[in-house]
Order: C-alpha cells, then sequence, then structure tokens
C-alpha cells in the first residue's frame, strides 16, 4: 500500500515544504500543488528535487480549489490532506496506513492533530454519528484514492480565498461523503503535528468564518437552521465574546448566499 502526502501551499509557501520532508521511505510520496496568486510560476526549491516528490501548479486563490488539485492529481492508494505548517513522523504515517489496511472497506478515515483546539471523541465511529463539539479538520483526513478521484471533491464557495465563505470545507466535503454511501470512520489517533494557533480561534469571529456555519447549516441541518443560527451565536458570544446579533446576522448571512449558489 502506498501513501501520498498531499500538501497545498500558495506563493512563499513553498519554502515551508521542504521542513515538511521525511527521510526517503519506499511506498511515501509528496504531491505538492503550489497555488500562484499572480502570473508565472516561479523556481521550485532545489531541496524538493527528490524521487518522491511532485509538485503541480495551479494559477489563481481559493484553498479548496489547491486542495482539488491535489486530488486530481494524486496516484496513491491512501492520500492523507496536508496543510505547509504541518508535520509528521513516520509512526503517525503508518497509523495512517494502518487503519486503510485493516478495514478494507474504509473510504474516508478521520483522525486527531496535535495543536487543534477540537474535543475529539475518545473511541472510533462511524461518521454517521454525532458527536457534541467535534468537528473535523482538513489536515485530520485521509481517503483511499480509488474512492475519491474522480467523484468527490472539495465545495469551492468554501475555505480560504473564496469569495465569502472562509471555512467550513473539510465538514461540507465529509457530510458529501456520507450522502454518497462513503464509509467514514473517525480513529482517536494522532497523526500530525501542527504548528501555529487554529484557524477556529483566530478567525472565530471574522464575517468569512461565521458566513460560512451558516451555510453549512443550510447544507447540513436545513430544517432546524433558523434555531441553530441563535443557539451557535449564543455560544460563540458566551465562550468568545462573539457579539450575538453580529454573529445572527453574518451565519443569516451565509445561509443566504449558499441558497443563492447552490
Amino acid at each position: 500500500m502506498t501513501l501520498q502526502l498531499l500538501i497545498s501551499t500558495i506563493d512563499d509557501g513553498i519554502n515551508n515544504i521542504p521542513g515538511m520532508l521525511l527521510e526517503p521511505r519506499k511506498g511515501v510520496g509528496y504531491l505538492v500543488s503550489w497555488q500562484h496568486s499572480s502570473d508565472g510560476y516561479g523556481e521550485i526549491p532545489a531541496s524538493l528535487m527528490r524521487e518522491d516528490v511532485t509538485v503541480v501548479h495551479l494559477q489563481g486563490r481559493g484553498l479548496s480549489r489547491n486542495r482539488n488539485n491535489c486530488i486530481n492529481n494524486a496516484t496513491a492508494d491512501v492520500c492523507l490532506i496536508c496543510d505547509d505548517d504541518c508535520r509528521y513522523t513516520h509512526d503517525q504515517l503508518n497509523c495512517v496506513a494502518m487503519a486503510f489496511a485493516t478495514n478494507r472497506k474504509l473510504d474516508i478515515a478521520t483522525f486527531k492533530a496535535h495543536g487543534t483546539n477540537t474535543d475529539y471523541p475518545e473511541k472510533a465511529m462511524s461518521l454517521n454519528e454525532k458527536h457534541k463539539n467535534y468537528h473535523v479538520s482538513s489536515i485530520e483526513i485521509a481517503f483511499r484514492r480509488t474512492s475519491v478521484q474522480g467523484k468527490l471533491q472539495f465545495n469551492e464557495l468554501f475555505g480560504l480565498g473564496a469569495p465569502e465563505l472562509h471555512c467550513g470545507e473539510e465538514e461540507v466535503l465529509v457530510h458529501d461523503a456520507l450522502g454518497m454511501g462513503l464509509n467514514c470512520m473517525y480513529f482517536p489517533t494522532y497523526i500530525v503535528n501542527h504548528i501555529g494557533e487554529p484557524t477556529s480561534i483566530t478567525r472565530v469571529s471574522s464575517p468569512g468564518t461565521l458566513k460560512a456555519r451558516g451555510a453549512f447549516l443550510y447544507i447540513a441541518y436545513r430544517g432546524t437552521m433558523i434555531p441553530r443560527v441563535f443557539l451557535i451565536s449564543y455560544r460563540l458570544h458566551r465562550d468568545y465574546g462573539v457579539p450575538f446579533w453580529n454573529a445572527v446576522r453574518n451565519m443569516t448571512a451565509g445561509i443566504l448566499y449558499i441558497k443563492k449558489h447552490l
């Protein structure tokens, strides 16, 4: 079984990639999607000129576009979604490969990441089950390539660099995967170290984050989205000091936006 790390980066972020690379190992490779916000490709750092590293290019902005470029160009049996501020060990990568090797019908797996502000479930579970306060992060997601490639992608209306909805792409991806009948499981195993504060904390009150929350409610909880808007706004005000009516207003704007564009 082969494993490929799908690394999304943009502009000068390419210089972070060498720090992610482990010693070469059979069956483990790296696919870097290098996004360029302006014309021109730039020069690939010499330290990335390795047999186990492939660099592909993408013009424009949008993290979900970049992740989709990774998915489209992936070649390994199992793929792990990565950012350029992630760090790994071979033992962590072994855990990813082992999950798929021992669960032959597994399509998508989520794991745990060091350095996030997530309330992880204690036991393995199907992602069809709901766990209070558990939200999947992109860097915790791995998938069997043949289950996803050409069938499932990130919704490009969501994610950093999208016009209005600046997060939530991973939750939409899992929601879509479950809707397709894919076997999606959570495993309580740490598989990545994340550097820096999670965006769930640094951008919790931004309009783009709040709008994305509302948009996801429209996708996943349409029948109960209005009471959920008020409940989430209350919790954001209580826990992070986000102005209550500002949260309500932006989440409602996200609902109206996604209703118009889906």
